[in-house]
């Protein structure tokens, strides 16, 4: 009884062993079975996850094209670049400042197709905020990229501003945006450029304008577009340094980059601040250091700034000229820019400028003037009228602003095949591109008094031809007479005025009162060989010394006049010290002399241009003389003299 017990229990101990055994091989059983059946879900949950992000991707990226009629609208401190990958132009943001003080900032993307005369639009929802006075650069690799860094922007009615550190590149190969956030980067700022050299993309100097001062900043940052890393480079005590600035031209060459220029503004205590232009050169030597190892890192970079010599001849001091690289010939262009005499806290006296200029990159840099070839004709003397207007001259045709070509079209002595004719009005802060051996002209800014305009014409040149300019697209900004600013109702998109030739020939009448139409005076001479009444002769001579008083204070002179006249009461000597520089780049102009040649060729036109005037001069000097001024008094009123310019404080000087 007792054994059967026994085996009882060992017979259900076995039993139960058992069935604990199968429960356990069972559950192993179950989870290979949902190990199997889990794997397909799980790889559907993924590839699920995965196409949610790449449709969210591709709708952040997704970029829409729109071909569009003509060039950007009205803007300025845009960026014109060269597409590394073709033969088109890319126009990235800018700003516009309407006539009731709204500002208007941009984060539109163009492409210009010079082969089809085409602009397209590319938007998306990926980009750069609105911005202006940012810095873009090329890149060839990876089928050619834009990088974009900073900017400024302001709300509608500048309550708020803001200044931009952020880095951009756009890919042109998919016409799309990508942020690249890194820890260390350079500061916010604006009006700084950037440069490519090799795989590296220096940038240097700009401001930052916490609203109470503006800061102009001399670092240099180096990004190494194969590590994608921001790094500062650190000079050492005894390394030369080059002063702080925005606005300057940087182009990049084989052994390193070319800085030229710039804007500035000085802060003394107790005083109000003063701009500064410059127009130094410098050299950033950049090289990279062999080692041992086969990678290439930026640490293995090397970076020193060597200050160019000034050469003998340079153009006039300015502002506002950022020059574009003509790649092909190793050459920077320079087009335009202002000239300020910010003499005290009540004028700012402004000449503006529409001359060409090459500026050698290699070597110690050398500056050529890129004057158009003009077809030489009997009975003609050849000479080119400078190319400059002080504060605000203009020309209109039909109420819009145009090229010398309208302005001279009714005058019979001007030839109308004179490629100079073709040039565009003078302006500063134009976008400029070269493009193979053609340089694109787009936009600027004119000022009128107190007035700013910005244009929206477009042109280009063949460098390598320099026969004439062709304007791709005219203006039709509105700039009225000055003193007459009230009478234009130009509204924020530039639309044509419907009134017809009122003020075009307001215009035309003030600049032939203030030229004084030196023929007329040329043809009195020859009539003193005939036998005409001397009191005849003197009568006329009177009426133009009259009319010169009355042009010589006028504040739309000219900057032609104002340079190239000379003044009651100023004598040769005087004349041409004030002038100096003037006469010797329009000799250059003419001449193939240098030195002390080309100052003495500059010195004869000086003469010659003073001895035109020289009977009015004398006439005037009577007329004050009978007033009770005498010699002293005229010789103060002289050098006071130079032209007009309302006041004028522009924050595109920085």
């Amino acid at each position: 009884m007792g054994n059967e017990k026994k085996n009882t229990s060992k017979a259900a101990a076995k039993a139960a062993k058992k069935q604990k055994a199968e429960v356990k091989t069972s559950k192993k059983e179950k989870k290979k079975i949902k190990k199997t059946t889990d794997a397909p879900l799980d790889d559907e949950d993924l590839e699920a996850i995965l196409d949610k992000l790449n449709r969210e991707w591709e709708d952040a990226h997704k970029v829409t094209e729109e071909l569009v009629e003509g060039p950007p609208s009205r803007r300025a401190n845009a960026t014109l670049t060269p597409c590394p990958s073709g033969n088109h132009l890319w126009c990235i943001g800018g700003e516009f400042f309407s006539d009731d003080g709204k500002a208007y900032f941009y984060n539109d993307v163009y492409r210009y197709n010079p082969d089809k005369d085409e602009w397209r639009k590319f938007v998306s929802p990926t980009c750069p905020g609105p911005r202006s006075a940012h810095a873009v650069v090329a890149s060839a690799a990876g089928g050619g990229k834009l990088f974009l860094f900073g900017g400024e922007f302001s709300s509608l009615h500048q309550n708020t501003f803001h200044h931009y550190r952020d880095f951009w590149c756009f890919d042109i190969s998919t016409h799309s945006w990508d942020r690249l956030d890194t820890k260390v980067r350079p500061s916010a700022r604006s009006g700084h450029r950037m440069a490519m050299w090799k795989h590296y993309i220096v940038l240097f100097g700009g401001f930052y304008d916490p609203g109470y001062r503006t800061q102009y900043l001399n670092d240099t940052w180096v990004f190494d577009t194969q590590e994608y890393k921001w790094r500062q480079i650190e000079f050492k005590d005894n390394d030369r340094k080059l002063s702080a600035r925005s606005g300057f031209s940087f182009l990049s060459t084989p052994e390193g980059i070319v800085l030229h220029g710039g804007y500035c503004k000085e802060y003394t205590k107790g005083k109000r601040p003063v701009g500064v232009m410059l127009d130094d050169t410098w050299f950033l030597r950049m090289s990279l250091e062999t080692s041992q190892s086969t990678s290439v890192s930026s640490d293995s970079l090397s970076l020193k700034w060597e200050r160019r010599k000034k050469p003998t001849f340079t153009p006039h001091i300015r502002s506002g000229c950022t020059m574009a690289l003509w790649s092909a010939k190793g050459m920077g262009i320079l087009f335009g820019g202002v000239t300020d005499d910010d003499r005290d806290e009540e004028s700012l006296e402004s000449i503006f400028w529409n001359d060409l200029y090459g500026y050698q990159l290699v070597g110690n840099g050398r500056w050529q003037s890129m004057t158009l070839k003009k077809q030489k004709k009997s009975g003609r003397s050849g000479k080119r009228k400078p190319a400059a207007v002080q504060q605000g001259e203009s020309d209109e045709d039909d109420d819009t602003v145009t090229t010398q070509e309208a302005k001279n079209t009714k005058d019979p002595d001007v030839d109308p095949d004179d490629p100079i004719l073709t040039t565009p009005i003078p302006r500063y802060n134009a976008m400029l591109a070269a493009l193979r051996n053609t340089l694109y002209i787009y936009g600027g800014i004119f000022e009128r008094g107190s007035r700013e305009y910005t244009l929206d014409d477009f042109y280009s040149i063949q460098l390598d031809k320099l026969e004439r300019y062709t304007c791709l697209k005219h203006s039709g900004i509105v700039i009225p007479v000055e003193g007459d600013e009230s009478s234009s109702d130009e509204d924020d998109e530039g639309v044509e005025s419907d009134e017809d030739g009122d003020s075009d020939n307001e215009t035309r009448a003030g600049e032939d009162d203030v030229g004084l139409n030196l023929e007329k005076l040329d043809d009195s001479h020859d009539d003193e060989e005939a036998d005409e009444p001397v009191d005849v002769r003197h009568h006329e001579v009177r009426a133009q010394a009259t009319a010169f008083m009355g042009v010589s204070k006028d504040t739309a002179r000219s900057a032609e006049d104002v340079i190239s006249t000379p003044e009651p009461g100023e004598t040769l000597a005087l004349f041409y010290a004030r002038s100096r520089e003037y006469w010797t780049q329009k000799a250059h102009g003419v001449s193939d002399h240098r030195g002390k040649q080309l100052r003495r060729d500059g010195f004869s036109f000086a003469e010659e241009r003073y001895a035109e005037y020289k009977p009015i001069l004398e006439e005037v000097e009577k007329i004050l003389a009978e007033a009770g001024l005498d010699e002293d008094e005229m010789r103060a009123g002289a050098a006071q003299t130079g032209g007009g310019g309302g006041i004028v404080s522009s924050r595109n000087r920085r």
